[in-house]
C-alpha cells in the first residue's frame, strides 16, 4: 500500500523531468539560432515575419523589469515533534496474515475451477467441429451453414460467460483486498500510537535499522486478532452478468455453468 504511493511519486518525478527537459533544450537552441537583430558591419537584420524590432533612443538607459513585491513573512508556527520512527514489512505481514492467505487460496480455487470448465468446454467445441466435418458429405449446404452458425453462437456465448466469471473472480479479490487494507491501516495506527511512533516507513526504503524499530511482528499478530478471516463475495454475486444464457435449440448445447 505505502509502496504503491511511493512508486507513484517517483514516477511523477521522472515524468516531470522528462517533460521539462525538451522544453529547456528547445529554448537554448532557439537562443543560439537567433543571437540578435544586428550583425557585424552595421547591417540590421529584419526580425522574423517582416517586422523590425523597436529601437531605444541613444543615451537612454535600459529599464529593468519591475520585480514583484515579496510576500510578508508568516508568523512563527509550532515546531514539529521529534521523529520517532517505526519500520513495517508489508509483504511479511501478508505472508503471515490468515485473512490474506484465505483470500489468496479461495481465488486460486476459483481460477482452477474456471480453467477446468474452460478446458472441458473447449474439448466439446472440438468434438462438435469433428462431427460436423464427418457429416458434411451427407448434409445440404443450408444444413451445413445452420450447423456452423449454431456452433459459432455456442462458442460466442460460452466465451462471454467465461469472461464474466474471470471478471467476477477479480472483483471478489479486490473487495477482499480493500477490507484487508483498511484493517491493516487501523492496526498500524494502533501499534504506532502504543509505541509513541509518529513516522512509519516500509522496510524496502530503509537501508539499516535496529530491531527495536521494527513493528512488523506486533502488527501481524494484532491484525490476525482483528481480522482472522476476510469476506470474499460468493461466486455469482460479484458479477451478475455471468448468469447462464437461455437454453439454445437442439443441437446447440448449453455452455458450461459455474460450479457452486
Amino acid at each position: 500500500m505505502t509502496q504503491t504511493v511511493i512508486g507513484r511519486v517517483l514516477r511523477a518525478v521522472v515524468l516531470t523531468g522528462l517533460i521539462a527537459g525538451p522544453v529547456l533544450v528547445g529554448t537554448a537552441s532557439a537562443q543560439q539560432q537567433d543571437p540578435g537583430f544586428f550583425v557585424p558591419g552595421g547591417q540590421q537584420r529584419p526580425a522574423q515575419g517582416g517586422q523590425r524590432p523597436a529601437q531605444r533612443p541613444q543615451g537612454q538607459p535600459a529599464q529593468a523589469p519591475a520585480r514583484p513585491a515579496a510576500p510578508p513573512p508568516l508568523p512563527a508556527g509550532q515546531a514539529p515533534p521529534a521523529p520517532v520512527i517505526g519500520i513495517v514489512d508489508i509483504p511479511e505481514i501478508q505472508r503471515v496474515s490468515t485473512a490474506f492467505t484465505q483470500v489468496r487460496e479461495e481465488l486460486e480455487r476459483r481460477r482452477a475451477r474456471l480453467n477446468e470448465d474452460l478446458q472441458r468446454e473447449q474439448n466439446s467445441w472440438r468434438d462438435a467441429q469433428q462431427a460436423l466435418a464427418t457429416e458434411r458429405a451427407g448434409l445440404s449446404p443450408e444444413q451445413i451453414r445452420t450447423r456452423e452458425r449454431e456452433l459459432q453462437d455456442r462458442i460466442t456465448d460460452a466465451q462471454r460467460i467465461f469472461r464474466n466469471r474471470a471478471q467476477a473472480i477479480e472483483q471478489a479479490g479486490q473487495a477482499a483486498l480493500v477490507e484487508f487494507e483498511r484493517a491493516l491501516g487501523t492496526v498500524i495506527r494502533q501499534v504506532a500510537q502504543s509505541r509513541s511512533v509518529n513516522i512509519v516507513l516500509p522496510r524496502p526504503l530503509v537501508i539499516l535499522n535496529e530491531p527495536p524499530f521494527d513493528l512488523t511482528e506486533e502488527i501481524a499478530q494484532q491484525l490476525n486478532r482483528v481480522l482472522p478471516r476476510a469476506t470474499v463475495p460468493p461466486e455469482g454475486e460479484a458479477a451478475p452478468a455471468a448468469a447462464a444464457p437461455n437454453a439454445p435449440a437442439t443441437p446447440r448445447q448449453q455452455p458450461a455453468q459455474p460450479r457452486r
